[in-house]
Protein backbone atom coordinates (compact mmCIF):
# COMPACT_ATOMS: atom_id res chain seq x y z
CA UNK A 1 0.00 0.00 0.00
CA UNK A 2 1.35 3.40 -0.96
CA UNK A 3 1.53 6.17 1.56
CA UNK A 4 -0.25 9.49 1.27
CA UNK A 5 1.86 12.45 0.14
CA UNK A 6 0.89 16.07 0.61
CA UNK A 7 1.36 18.54 -2.23
CA UNK A 8 0.87 22.20 -2.92
CA UNK A 9 -1.48 23.15 -5.73
CA UNK A 10 1.59 23.93 -7.88
CA UNK A 11 3.10 20.51 -7.16
CA UNK A 12 -0.10 18.68 -8.10
CA UNK A 13 -0.42 20.66 -11.34
CA UNK A 14 3.16 19.71 -12.23
CA UNK A 15 2.46 15.99 -11.62
CA UNK A 16 -0.75 16.10 -13.67
CA UNK A 17 1.00 17.91 -16.53
CA UNK A 18 3.75 15.28 -16.55
CA UNK A 19 1.17 12.48 -16.63
CA UNK A 20 -0.73 14.16 -19.47
CA UNK A 21 2.52 14.58 -21.44
CA UNK A 22 3.29 10.87 -21.05
CA UNK A 23 -0.22 9.75 -21.99
CA UNK A 24 -1.02 12.23 -24.76
CA UNK A 25 2.39 12.65 -26.43
CA UNK A 26 4.82 9.90 -25.45
CA UNK A 27 2.37 6.97 -25.56
CA UNK A 28 1.30 7.65 -29.18
CA UNK A 29 4.97 8.08 -30.17
CA UNK A 30 5.77 4.67 -28.66
CA UNK A 31 2.85 3.04 -30.51
CA UNK A 32 3.98 4.65 -33.76
CA UNK A 33 7.54 3.38 -33.27
CA UNK A 34 6.22 -0.17 -32.75
CA UNK A 35 4.04 0.07 -35.85
CA UNK A 36 6.96 1.31 -37.96
CA UNK A 37 9.24 -1.44 -36.67
CA UNK A 38 6.53 -4.07 -37.30
CA UNK A 39 6.27 -2.94 -40.92
CA UNK A 40 9.95 -3.73 -41.48
CA UNK A 41 9.41 -7.45 -41.67
CA UNK A 42 10.18 -10.57 -39.62
CA UNK A 43 9.57 -9.79 -35.93
CA UNK A 44 11.73 -12.67 -34.69
CA UNK A 45 14.88 -10.95 -35.98
CA UNK A 46 13.81 -7.33 -35.63
CA UNK A 47 15.87 -5.60 -32.92
CA UNK A 48 14.13 -2.29 -33.61
CA UNK A 49 10.77 -3.89 -32.80
CA UNK A 50 12.13 -5.40 -29.57
CA UNK A 51 13.59 -2.03 -28.52
CA UNK A 52 10.33 -0.23 -29.28
CA UNK A 53 8.34 -2.78 -27.24
CA UNK A 54 10.75 -2.44 -24.32
CA UNK A 55 10.54 1.37 -24.47
CA UNK A 56 6.75 1.11 -24.46
CA UNK A 57 6.88 -1.15 -21.39
CA UNK A 58 9.07 1.32 -19.53
CA UNK A 59 6.76 4.17 -20.50
CA UNK A 60 3.71 2.28 -19.22
CA UNK A 61 5.54 1.57 -15.95
CA UNK A 62 6.33 5.27 -15.57
CA UNK A 63 2.68 6.16 -16.27
CA UNK A 64 1.38 3.65 -13.72
CA UNK A 65 3.80 4.92 -11.04
CA UNK A 66 2.72 8.50 -11.67
CA UNK A 67 -0.95 7.50 -11.53
CA UNK A 68 -0.33 5.74 -8.20
CA UNK A 69 1.42 8.82 -6.84
CA UNK A 70 -1.48 11.03 -7.93
CA UNK A 71 -4.06 8.67 -6.45
CA UNK A 72 -2.33 9.00 -3.06
CA UNK A 73 -1.68 12.73 -3.37
CA UNK A 74 -3.54 15.14 -1.14
CA UNK A 75 -3.76 18.89 -1.58
CA UNK A 76 -2.65 20.71 1.52
CA UNK A 77 -4.06 24.08 2.56
CA UNK A 78 -0.97 25.80 3.91
CA UNK A 79 -3.01 28.51 5.63
CA UNK A 80 -4.53 25.89 7.97
CA UNK A 81 -1.22 24.42 9.13
CA UNK A 82 0.12 24.73 12.66
CA UNK A 83 3.27 26.89 12.92
CA UNK A 84 4.19 25.67 16.39
CA UNK A 85 5.97 22.57 15.09
CA UNK A 86 7.66 21.37 11.91
CA UNK A 87 5.22 19.72 9.50
CA UNK A 88 5.01 19.05 5.78
CA UNK A 89 5.23 22.41 3.97
CA UNK A 90 6.86 24.15 6.93
CA UNK A 91 9.65 26.56 6.15
CA UNK A 92 12.28 25.99 8.81
CA UNK A 93 15.34 28.06 9.66
CA UNK A 94 17.96 25.85 11.31
CA UNK A 95 21.35 26.57 12.81
CA UNK A 96 24.10 24.00 12.49
CA UNK A 97 25.53 23.67 16.02
CA UNK A 98 28.97 22.63 14.72
CA UNK A 99 29.72 25.60 12.47
CA UNK A 100 27.00 28.15 13.28
CA UNK A 101 25.67 28.21 9.72
CA UNK A 102 21.99 29.12 9.41
CA UNK A 103 20.03 27.46 6.61
CA UNK A 104 16.39 27.68 5.55
CA UNK A 105 14.50 24.69 4.19
CA UNK A 106 10.94 24.04 3.10
CA UNK A 107 9.80 20.45 3.73
CA UNK A 108 7.91 19.07 0.73
CA UNK A 109 6.88 15.77 -0.85
CA UNK A 110 9.69 13.82 -2.51
CA UNK A 111 8.65 14.70 -6.06
CA UNK A 112 8.69 18.43 -5.24
CA UNK A 113 12.13 18.38 -3.60
CA UNK A 114 14.69 20.75 -5.12
CA UNK A 115 17.71 21.56 -2.97
CA UNK A 116 18.70 24.51 -5.17
CA UNK A 117 15.47 26.28 -4.26
CA UNK A 118 15.66 25.20 -0.60
CA UNK A 119 13.01 22.47 -0.82
CA UNK A 120 13.91 19.17 0.86
CA UNK A 121 11.92 15.96 1.02
CA UNK A 122 10.18 14.98 4.24
CA UNK A 123 11.55 11.50 3.48
CA UNK A 124 15.20 12.68 3.52
CA UNK A 125 17.26 12.17 6.69
CA UNK A 126 17.16 15.91 7.49
CA UNK A 127 13.44 16.13 6.70
CA UNK A 128 12.65 13.16 8.95
CA UNK A 129 14.85 14.58 11.71
CA UNK A 130 13.08 17.96 11.66
CA UNK A 131 9.47 16.71 11.58
CA UNK A 132 7.60 17.32 14.81
CA UNK A 133 10.26 19.59 16.33
CA UNK A 134 9.41 23.02 17.76
CA UNK A 135 11.33 26.30 17.85
CA UNK A 136 14.38 25.93 20.11
CA UNK A 137 14.55 22.12 19.78
CA UNK A 138 17.79 20.50 18.68
CA UNK A 139 17.46 17.75 16.08
CA UNK A 140 20.21 15.14 16.03
CA UNK A 141 20.28 13.77 12.52
CA UNK A 142 22.29 10.80 11.26
CA UNK A 143 23.85 11.54 7.90
CA UNK A 144 26.43 9.52 5.94
CA UNK A 145 29.19 11.69 7.42
CA UNK A 146 28.10 11.11 11.05
CA UNK A 147 25.58 12.98 13.18
CA UNK A 148 24.72 16.65 12.86
CA UNK A 149 22.89 18.81 15.35
CA UNK A 150 20.47 21.38 13.98
CA UNK A 151 18.74 23.89 16.23
CA UNK A 152 15.30 25.01 15.09
CA UNK A 153 15.50 28.82 14.87
CA UNK A 154 12.07 29.53 13.36
CA UNK A 155 9.10 27.85 11.71
CA UNK A 156 6.88 29.60 9.17
CA UNK A 157 4.57 29.05 6.18
CA UNK A 158 6.28 31.05 3.43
Amino acid sequence: MSKVSYYTEEGLKKLRAELNQLKDVERPKASQAIAEARDKGDLSENAEYDAAKEAQGLLELQISKLEATLSNARLIDESQLDNSKVLVHSTVAVKNKANGAVMKYKLVAQSEADLKSGKISVDSPIGKGLLGKTTGDIAQISVPNGTIELEIVSISRE
